[in-house]
């Protein structure tokens, strides 16, 4: 969440920046500030209340050594006006402090200065595209025709032990899945990432510490029983390892990756175009997280770019990278590059991997803070990517990867499953 010291100090600058989000916030800015000075003018007269009911405490055991006792009960009469009074502003003071959580919560983040005007996904700016676009043979099928024909993905049986967009992964499909994951992880800790195992719930805290409360409540499932919400990425709990956590300067960076299911509802998904693993309610990946220190939280995030690049580059497959437009970036981020898969049989791209710099819009909703060498508190930069999800990358492999005889696995994976071809 924006800081509020900022946005009052600088009102024109945060309303122009999130205009290029096609956002007109305005009056949500304006009555912010507004709480705001309320808040802070109801904590300066809660203070001179405290601090006079603790002078009078002082004279009260004063006069009562000195056996003036008739003075003190005079003055305990004062004390208790004066306690009945912070009590009154105490509440107050929460009242204005919720309110105008609420107001900057419905904020979502600056864009960068590199991020480029736009209101739609036609207006995200190409900056790389690599990897040949294979020919593929006259009677190249798409990977929902190709699983069936090879018996590798069943979606039909995952709709009925739960429901549309659960497939069910079966013999070289669920080693070809398991082999994806090891490799994306491997290389992950081989760039210096720490492997994480986390929940799979997390709790309403953590939610909002990401961002994805109250942004995203219609895409995420939740457990009203226990209150908790199954993840839609593992940013969620890796990020949050690091809530109302202070670190030392020399501690940064911080580098995370983990595996996970991830779990969204996608209200409102039907059609061609999210087809078989196009779009799904369950589905595997694997992210990284950083944390970093303000003045190089840019140069990580264009170093986790490449890292990503070097898995693609080992997978063979065509892609490109887009620079996010204000119009189509997502609510925390204040930079997003997004990887997208060329997939030959359904002449498409696929988003595969959003690589963002979240600056310090997690972190101050975190309270993750590093201490500097002269032991001032600063909040850190939090940066996450998808290193990388799974369906697309494997309908890209599926497609792009085909023969008259087979679905030919990209060498890298071989050491990985056991195997050269699915056929």
């Amino acid at each position: 969440m924006l800081q509020i010291a900022f946005i009052r100090e600088n009102q024109e600058k945060v309303l122009k920046a999130l205009a290029k989000r096609n956002m007109d916030a305005k009056s949500i800015v304006e009555l912010a500030v507004q709480l705001d000075e309320k808040r802070r003018a109801t904590q300066a007269e809660m203070d001179n209340v405290l601090s006079e009911s603790n002078k009078l405490s002082k004279d009260i055991g004063e006069l009562m050594k000195s056996g003036e006792k008739a003075k003190a009960e005079i003055l305990k009469a004062k004390t208790v006006s004066l306690k009945e009074k912070s009590k009154e502003l105490s509440d107050k003071l929460d009242v204005y402090t919720e309110e105008l959580t609420e107001q900057l919560y419905l904020l979502p983040n600056l864009p960068a200065d590199l991020v480029p005007e736009g209101k739609t996904p036609e207006d995200n700016v190409t900056t790389l595209q690599e990897g040949e676009i294979p020919d593929l043979h006259g009677e190249a099928l798409p990977h929902w025709e190709l699983v069936k024909k090879y018996d590798i993905i069943d979606f039909e049986l995952g709709n009925k032990i739960t429901g549309a967009g659960f497939p069910v992964y079966k013999g070289k499909g669920a080693k070809l899945q398991r082999a994806l994951i090891t490799y994306f992880l491997d290389k992950n800790t081989e760039a210096g990432y720490q492997e994480f195992q986390v929940p799979h719930f997390v709790n309403e805290a953590s939610a909002y510490g990401t961002g994805q409360l109250p942004d995203k409540e219609g895409q995420m499932y939740h457990d009203a029983t226990d209150n908790l919400y199954m993840i839609p990425t593992a940013e969620v709990p890796v990020t949050n390892l690091f809530r109302d956590v202070l670190l030392q300067e020399n501690e940064l960076p911080i580098l995370a990756t983990a595996y996970t299911p991830c779990f969204r509802r996608e209200a409102g998904s039907y059609g061609a175009h999210v087809r078989g693993l196009n779009r799904l309610h369950q589905f595997d990946k694997v992210e990284i997280v950083r944390v970093e220190h303000p003045d190089k939280s840019y140069e990580a995030l264009e170093g986790m770019v490449e890292h990503v690049r070097t898995i693609l580059n080992e997978l063979k497959l065509p892609y490109r990278i887009l620079r996010l437009c204000g119009g189509d970036m997502g609510f925390a981020s204040a930079m997003t590059y997004d990887f997208e898969v060329f997939s030959t049989a359904q002449d498409r791209w696929l988003e595969i991997s959003s690589v963002s710099n979240f600056e310090t819009f997690q972190s101050n909703r975190l309270k993750l803070r590093f201490k500097d060498k002269d032991g001032k508190n600063h909040l850190a930069h939090t940066l996450n990517g998808s290193s990388l999800a799974l369906p697309r990358v494997l309908a890209g492999i599926l497609e792009n990867y085909q023969t008259p005889e087979g679905i030919v696995i990209p060498e890298v994976l071989r050491p990985y499953t056991g195997f050269d071809i699915i056929n």
